[in-house]
């Protein structure tokens, strides 16, 4: 991704307008526009202020990451109607194509079974609805993968 377009963002998730950041750091306002239209690119004294100025650090602005912030930002704007109506097992299998044939090869209920069993003892001990129940699991289930993974467990 190109500085700018990380600039852009990250003035606007910090919720300034480029005149507020041009005041901030004593230059114009074009020159904020060009710095964010890639025309220009700021000096190190200037980037360490803009990081500053967006409560950021410089290796953030350098790094903002767009595509992270369109996921985060689509799944606020996404209301549970929607939600219910995607079949989420579907469009991850274009991705991950095991999620398309594993029902073939694993025994389901078996697994189902223990997972339910856990499920319950997350609401009986914590007090947890159904679906905060399941959200903790799932992010249990990503945790240990997570850590199996930076192990070097395939």
């Amino acid at each position: 991704m190109m500085l700018g377009s990380s600039l852009f963002h990250a003035r606007k998730n910090a919720g300034l307008t480029q005149e507020e950041v041009a005041e901030r750091l004593g230059v114009s306002r074009q020159t904020i526009g060009k710095w964010e239209a890639d025309e220009t690119l700021p000096d190190i004294r200037q980037s360490k202020r803009l990081a500053t100025a967006y409560g950021a650090t410089l290796d953030e602005l350098i790094s903002f990451d767009l595509d992270v912030t369109q996921v985060e930002e689509a799944i606020e704007r996404t209301s549970d109607e929607v939600t219910e109506k995607v079949d989420w097992t579907s469009a991850w299998a274009k991705r991950y194509p095991i999620l398309a044939r594993y029902q073939g090869e694993v025994n389901v209920p078996l697994y189902a079974r223990r997972i339910r069993q856990m499920l319950d003892e997350l609401k009986a001990e914590h007090g947890y609805s159904e679906l905060d129940a399941m959200l903790a699991l799932k992010d249990i289930l990503y945790q240990v993968w997570k850590q199996a993974k930076a192990a070097g467990v395939r």
